[in-house]
């Protein structure tokens, strides 16, 4: 007896099984195979958990300046004329009207280095991947 025939075989043998007799013949491979049948499932959660590998591996940053305490207004002020270049001005009113962005784009190394700047300043800073 050929392997296609075998298999013709086979599907006849399968399409005169009832419902009932199709899910004991599925537990029963699952045993003797040692295997199950919700592969689809965790084949469906894959594609997730590569959306989210590629959102932590952004590039560039938006760099907002979230809020300065008052008692480190002065300071905040001081770290985004450096950051910016804005003149005294337009860095306090920059400051007092958070959240702002400090950075429309900015490199990873780049925005990392103005959170621990505007950290040291006493300000809160988020970075958000683009």
């Amino acid at each position: 007896m050929s392997a296609e025939a075998k298999i013709e075989e086979l599907v006849e043998t399968l399409s005169s099984l009832t419902v009932l007799d199709m899910s004991k013949l599925k537990s029963a491979l699952e045993d003797k195979w040692g295997v199950t049948a919700a592969a689809p499932v965790a084949v469906a959660a894959a594609p997730a958990a590569a959306e989210a590998a590629a959102v932590e591996e952004s590039t560039d940053f938006l760099v907002t300046l979230e809020s300065a305490p008052a008692d480190k207004k002065i300071g905040a002020i001081k770290m985004v004329r450096e950051i910016t270049g804005l003149g005294l001005k337009e860095a306090k009113e920059l400051v007092e009207g958070a959240p702002k962005v400090l950075k429309e784009s900015a490199p990873k190394a780049e925005a990392e280095e103005i959170k621990k700047k505007a950290e040291a300043a006493g300000a809160k800073v988020s970075l958000k991947g683009l």
